[in-house]
């Protein structure tokens, strides 16, 4: 299996959307793909919706990409985390290293409760 990669710039940073498998054979595209983003000390959100697996080289090579992003004060988030790769993630505790797509949405959301409600207890 091989892993494409495509990125897309925008305002608010760069998005990575890989697609396929990451393992032995393809971690060294990624991470060849990744660093350059990651140094360029913009947001990097990586879309792993149609990645279908992970090797422990893979999750290497996301580790390495987390431990430049913190060198570089640069923020990661993975998106599109599949059942099955979140599965080796978590039991690996590599999805402790990064903030989530789900995890961002929900502490969005929790901000704008907060500040709705703020604005409500002010208007009486």
């Amino acid at each position: 299996m091989t892993l494409n990669v495509k990125e897309r710039r925008n305002k608010t940073g760069t998005v990575l959307v890989a697609t396929g498998e990451i393992n032995s054979e393809t971690s060294g595209s990624l991470l060849e793909a990744l660093l350059p983003l990651v140094r360029e000390g913009r947001p990097l959100k990586i879309d792993l919706t149609a990645v279908t697996y992970v090797s422990s080289a893979g999750l290497r090579t996301l580790l390495v990409v987390y431990r430049e992003a913190q060198h570089a004060g640069v923020a990661v988030t993975l998106y599109g985390v599949s059942e099955e790769v979140r599965f080796v993630m978590s039991a690996t505790g590599f999805l402790d290293f990064f903030e989530t797509g789900e995890a961002a949405a929900a502490n969005a959301k929790a901000n704008a409760n907060a500040k709705a409600k703020a604005t409500a207890r002010a208007a009486r």
